[in-house]
């Protein structure tokens, strides 16, 4: 006759539980509307971006080389770098309690018992030793060999599966601002250059007027030897070398403190070294950027990805919180070996086994599972609300960006032919007082208006990139624009 003999439970239960494990009590997630327009104001309807990446982007190659050494060392971003560590830990950790744990164990036990309790019968169980008789001290050992299952909770209603998503979504929020550091360091980085360069720009231009302004004053000085100027007229030229030499002071302050900070965002010892002497003289950037359409920017953008991430860590919560209302099912199971003696371990009837299931029912806790779920539930609604305001800001962010380049751009043409006329007249005046058709009155007067419009046109080219770089970081163009 054939003997069928019966699964232990833990054999039935822990597939059992595997299989349940799939059920969650989180809401289903749909991405909150978008609270922008479709297409940027002023802008053409586009259907495609051509996404450029940074080293695109930037023209010159030893701008390039700043920004990758920024990229390597910048304090900022390596801590950045080290909270995706972090929260990759936390995440695996979650994780971790999605599965049965399996531990082994090698286990001695040696106790003392007194003699009331040894003549009580207290003790019989093990190996004692002594004399067995009433008023005699005895002592108990016993070992074991066992593999155990730690307490395993079956997550029926998926409150540990929620658990585990809610840090998934937590770690990719982390590391879509990490993205979000970075292109904010590599921005910072070239917009801090372009006021670099454009503070070296403004300085060459100083220095030349400096120069020019130095002759007019020698040339009436020699005048008014001569008589035919007067000392009001040399004191006015005195005047325009002196604003020359303020505005030096000015413009090389402007200079190193844009200097100072290139130093802290590469972050090397010899970073002055890499920053060049003279300014550069051709294009620094990519001069068109298409903009493309705001899903585009809501796809790419990585604050409003990490917003999203962070509302999907909220519905998960809901759910783990949902769970908690539940009946909780856990096990605790071990199977191995035990003998009093080391020698009779692995022994005929030595195997020894526990299987341990508890089931929890939450009946009164004070209302504590209802407020838990009443908080999951309003930071959900405050991540909501979160999430629809960085998009606001991101698109507000890349319409001034656009209004910003396009009417600077405009402003940098007018400005440009403003100061070709200006310097034409600057060169005629010159030569009308120096053969002495007109007074010095007209001819500093040019001076004044040469220096400021050549000035305004630096100042506005400079401007100008800078906000190329601003649209570009609005985009979040091409750092990593779509994942892979």
């Amino acid at each position: 006759m054939t003997v069928i003999k019966p699964l232990r439970p833990g054999v039935v239960l822990l597939p059992l539980a595997l299989i349940l494990a799939s059920c969650s009590l989180a809401p289903r997630y749909e991405r909150p509307a978008t609270p922008v327009a479709g297409h940027w104001s002023g802008q053409p309807a586009q259907t495609e971006h051509s996404a450029l990446d940074w080293q695109s982007f930037i023209a010159d190659a030893d701008l390039r080389a700043l920004v990758q050494t920024a990229l390597d060392n910048n304090r900022s971003l390596r801590q950045a770098l080290l909270d995706i560590d972090a929260a990759r830990a936390q995440y695996r950790i979650q994780r971790a309690n999605r599965l049965p744990g399996l531990n082994a164990g090698i286990s001695g036990t040696r106790q003392r018992l007194p003699s009331d309790l040894y003549g009580s019968g207290s003790g019989t169980q093990g190996n004692l030793s002594g004399n067995g008789g009433s008023g005699f001290s005895g002592s108990y050992h016993s070992y074991q060999v066992n593999l155990s299952l730690p307490e395993y909770e079956i997550d029926l209603f998926g409150r540990v599966r929620n658990l585990s998503e809610a840090a998934l979504e937590q770690y990719l929020a982390t590391e879509e601002a990490t993205r979000s550091t970075q292109i904010t360091l590599i921005a910072d980085v070239v917009q801090t250059y372009l006021t670099y360069d454009g503070a070296g720009r403004q300085l060459a231009l100083t220095r030349e007027t400096l120069k020019t302004r130095e002759a007019s004053l020698a040339l009436i000085g020699q005048r008014r030897a001569n008589g035919t100027a007067t000392a009001l007229d040399y004191q006015e030229a005195l005047g325009l070398v002196e604003q020359s030499k303020a505005e030096l002071e000015s413009i090389g302050r402007q200079r190193q403190l844009a200097r100072n900070a290139l130093l802290l965002l590469v972050g090397t010892a010899d970073a002055a070294n890499r920053l060049p002497a003279q300014p550069r003289s051709g294009l620094l950037l990519v001069q068109d950027i298409a903009p493309g359409t705001t899903s585009e920017l809501i796809n790419r953008r990585p604050d409003i990805l990490a917003s999203e991430h962070r509302l999907k860590a909220r519905h998960a919560d809901i759910g783990a919180a949902r769970a908690a209302f539940f009946p909780r099912i856990t096990l605790t199971s071990d199977i191995g070996t035990a003998s009093a003696d080391i020698a009779g371990l692995f022994g005929a009837g030595s195997r020894s086994w526990s299987f341990a299931p508890t089931l929890s029912l939450p009946i009164f806790a004070g209302g504590r599972n209802r407020a838990n779920l009443d908080l999951a539930r309003v930071r959900k609604d405050q991540e909501v609300a979160a999430y629809e305001g960085t998009i606001q800001t991101a698109f507000r962010e890349v319409a001034d960006a656009l209004a910003s380049s396009d009417t600077l751009r405009r402003e940098e043409t007018a400005r440009r032919a403003l100061a070709n006329t200006s310097q034409e007249a600057l060169r005629l005046a010159k030569a009308r007082f120096e053969g002495g058709l007109d007074d010095h009155l007209r001819y500093l007067d040019a001076q004044r208006r040469a220096f400021g419009d050549q000035s305004g046109l630096i100042d506005v080219s400079t401007q100008r990139q800078i906000a190329l770089v601003s649209l570009f970081r609005a985009l979040a163009g091409g750092w990593g624009s779509s994942k892979e």
